[in-house]
Formats: structure tokens, C-alpha cells, sequence
């Protein structure tokens, strides 16, 4: 269940066999998929529907760029919350601030950019805005 009680959503993720190593660890690369589930949950609970922008609006997101700084580890059957919130709205990008914690404990942080582009070109677009008023009204 994602909470979106304020300007940040966190959504519980379980660490399955599939997410990690032959050690247990949670591969790497995994952080990242589980930052972009928190994205993508987050817009849906405040009711984005991206299939439809993407039909009506002819927007699509892409990520533009990512920097992860891992602290600690996640294993094997943890529960651990990814954190989302939005950082900085631009014109045609959104950055968001991501962490994924287990029972408060920092395990890694990052920063995604994301833009927006245009479903047929793929060349940068601007926000809608409608969009872009929903999210400037949760995140300040």
C-alpha cells in the first residue's frame, strides 16, 4: 500500500530471491527499479493515469539522469520503504528525491531527473498543465 499522507509517498517494497545476489544482498542495479516503482506509484496514487497522458497529452517521461549513493544493504526478505518526493519542477523535467529505508534506517539515496517528451518525436515537451499544477500543489 503506497501512503501519500504528505508531499512524499512511500511504498513498502519485499526483498524476494530474484532481487539478490548469490549472498543474499540486493543487486545493485534493483535500487534503481524499485525508485522508479516509487515513482510510478506515487503519480498513480494521486491519480495520474501515464497510459492516458501518454494517449491524450502525447507525453511520456524518460529518465534524464540518476546519481545513487548506497550506505547499506538490503537482504533477503526485507521489507524496506521507498521514499519519494518531488525536488524541483522544470519546464520540461521533474527531479525527485529517493531514498529506500528499512525501519528507519538509510540503506540509499538519489536524485532522478526525469523529462518529459513528446510520445511521437521524443524530443523534450512541456509538462501539461494540469500536471504540473498537481504537482506543485503537493510539493510545496
Amino acid at each position: 500500500m503506497t501512503d501519500t499522507s504528505s508531499d512524499a509517498c512511500v511504498l513498502p517494497v519485499r526483498i524476494y530471491y530474484e532481487d539478490t545476489d548469490a549472498g543474499g544482498v540486493v543487486y545493485y542495479a534493483n535500487y534503481a527499479k524499485y525508485m522508479e516503482r516509487g515513482r510510478t506509484e506515487w503519480l498513480r496514487a494521486l491519480g495520474v493515469d501515464q497510459s492516458a497522458l501518454a494517449t491524450r497529452e502525447k507525453c511520456l517521461f524518460v529518465v534524464a539522469g540518476l546519481a545513487i549513493q548506497y550506505r547499506r544493504p538490503a537482504r533477503l526478505d526485507d521489507v524496506i520503504n521507498v521514499n519519494s518526493s518531488v525536488k524541483r519542477i522544470g519546464a520540461a523535467s521533474i527531479e525527485f528525491a529517493q531514498s529506500v529505508t528499512r525501519n528507519g534506517e538509510l540503506l540509499c539515496e538519489g536524485t532522478v531527473k526525469v523529462g518529459c517528451v513528446d510520445a511521437d518525436t521524443f524530443r523534450p515537451a512541456p509538462i501539461p498543465s494540469e500536471l504540473r499544477l498537481l504537482l506543485e500543489k503537493v510539493s510545496s
